[in-house]
């Protein structure tokens, strides 16, 4: 059984690894459209929501393996506290990025247009930056 759940692992990890290497080259080039005309400017708003949403996507994929992977080894090692720790990290996160995007939101308004482009961009460099941080392994070897 342990055989048979290191390679359904390795499996998933192929599998995780390849949708996120195809959702990193599907991202769409935006900057084409960013402009102060409401039409452009409308596009260039939608264009980064298509981004946030494949690129939350990739997160959830690799936050899924986590707690996947989090789960495996608490059944082998009987270690109960790291899954909790690691879901407060998850809710943690969500509420700093949030936050952090927030802030930079209202320092723009009144300029509704300029203060959306300035969260959404935010969002995206937070979310690829988390995304590294779940695939990284710090574990020594």
């Amino acid at each position: 059984m342990n055989r048979t759940n290191k390679t359904l692992c390795f499996l998933s990890l192929l599998t995780l690894s390849l949708s996120a290497q195809a959702a990193r080259l599907t991202l769409q080039q935006c900057e084409h459209l960013n402009s102060d005309h409401p039409e452009k400017a409308k596009r260039y708003l939608m264009c980064l929501d298509g981004n946030i949403e494949l690129l939350e996507r990739e997160r959830k994929t690799w936050v899924t393996k986590l707690v996947m992977d989090t789960e495996n080894l608490q059944k082998e090692t009987g270690n109960s506290q790291l899954l909790p720790i690691i879901q407060r990290s998850f809710i943690n996160q969500e509420r700093y990025m949030e936050d952090a995007c927030r802030w930079r939101y209202l320092k723009q308004m009144p300029n509704a247009t300029m203060a959306a482009k300035i969260y959404k961009r935010c969002k995206i460099e937070f979310i690829k930056q988390h995304t590294q941080e779940l695939q990284a392994d710090f574990t020594l070897q």
